[in-house]
């Protein structure tokens, strides 16, 4: 592309910077807000500034939060007993768009998988373990991708906790083999999620 803006150009290639956008789109989000009211853009820009200086990971479940814990782990209508392990924020937003859970969350901050150089000790699974031991929950659902990569992590996950007093369990395989959790619908992950099932059907975790 050839620009007679070097401040337009600038701008296109910070846009392309982002995940999922090519110079052309990039281009186009440029020119769209060169039509905006400049009180606009720089309420854009404002908030995008704020949301990156401000935005925290709760100290309990490593969600996005504003403040030090989420709104979600100091809601006292949620379900403290039920805590579900998901791979990342964009998963705590697929399920709670189903409004069908009404429990906890724990986001692990990825899935392991050796060939990235991604073990135990990059996601947040020891602060799960000490949320089973220190709080009084019961169950764990794994809802986790339904991939090799997805399926190794709940198996190396629930045998760290098969020594703990709390039942756990992974959504049913409404959502095919392969499948990324964040792209299902919201009618088929609400579905997995209710008709979860032991972990045992799934993974042998007692090493036998």
């Amino acid at each position: 592309m050839i620009f007679s803006s070097k401040l337009v150009e600038d701008a296109v290639h910070e846009f392309s910077r982002l995940p999922g956008i090519g110079k052309k789109t990039a281009l186009r989000m440029v020119l769209q807000l060169l039509r905006m009211d400049t009180g606009e853009v720089d309420a854009f820009t404002e908030a995008v500034s704020r949301m990156r200086h401000g935005v925290k990971f709760c100290s309990q479940c490593h969600n996005i939060s504003d403040s030090e814990v989420c709104i979600i782990c100091v809601n006292p209508g949620r379900n403290r007993s039920q805590v579900c392990v998901v791979e990342t924020i964009r998963d705590v937003i697929a399920i709670e768009s189903t409004q069908q859970y009404s429990g906890l969350y724990h986001v692990l901050g990825g899935i392991l998988s050796p060939l990235d150089g991604i073990g135990p000790d990059q996601l947040n699974i020891a602060t799960l373990h000490n949320r089973v031991k220190e709080n009084e929950i019961t169950e764990i659902i794994m809802a986790l991708s339904p991939t090799i990569e997805g399926d190794t992590t709940v198996y190396y996950m629930a045998r760290q906790l098969k020594d703990l007093p709390v039942t756990i369990t992974t959504i049913a395989r409404g959502i095919a083999f392969g499948g990324e959790l964040e792209y299902a619908d919201e009618m088929t992950l609400a579905r997995s999620i209710a008709k979860r099932q032991p972990i045992e059907n799934y993974v042998n975790v007692s090493g036998k």
